[in-house]
């Protein structure tokens, strides 16, 4: 199992994955294979938006990542936003996730990052688990939204 980049070529294989975890695991609407694979394209493009991550075990692509780039202006530097974590149910149990996180977590702390937030369902205990093993907090900040 490797962890890495997403590039062009794995486009057509990351859009299903993305739209299992879209439309599967959170039940949210199809967004349709077109748009998915605009986003993941405008990833690969300006990669000072954010980048993708892959877990690769070369047969198939069994998990991803996504971190986006934006800014703290309390810590004046550029901060992240973990923004997904999925692993094909084959995939789990394998620290498939841990290993997808951690990867994540590394690549902010290289690249000197204010920090890595993220937010999870809180009917997500499994994720809740993982980011607590891993050493994520609660934040004292809440979270509110607008649709």
């Amino acid at each position: 199992m490797i962890i890495r980049h997403a590039t062009e070529e794995d486009i057509r294989h990351l859009v299903p994955l993305m739209l299992e975890y879209i439309v599967d695991f959170y039940k949210r609407p199809n967004p349709g294979e077109h748009k998915v694979a605009q986003l993941v394209k405008q990833l690969l493009d300006h990669p000072d938006y954010g980048v993708q991550f892959l877990a690769d075990d070369g047969a198939e692509i069994i998990g991803f990542a996504t971190v986006y780039f934006t800014f703290s202006t309390l810590q004046v530097k550029r901060a992240a936003i973990f923004n997904d974590l999925y692993v094909r149910p084959s995939g789990r149990g394998k620290k498939i996730g841990e290993s997808l996180f951690l990867h994540c977590l590394d690549y902010v702390r290289k690249h000197s990052f204010a920090g890595m937030q993220w937010e999870t369902a809180k009917d997500n205990f499994i994720a809740q688990s993982l980011y607590k093993k891993m050493g994520g907090h609660i934040s004292e900040w809440l979270v509110y939204e607008i649709e």
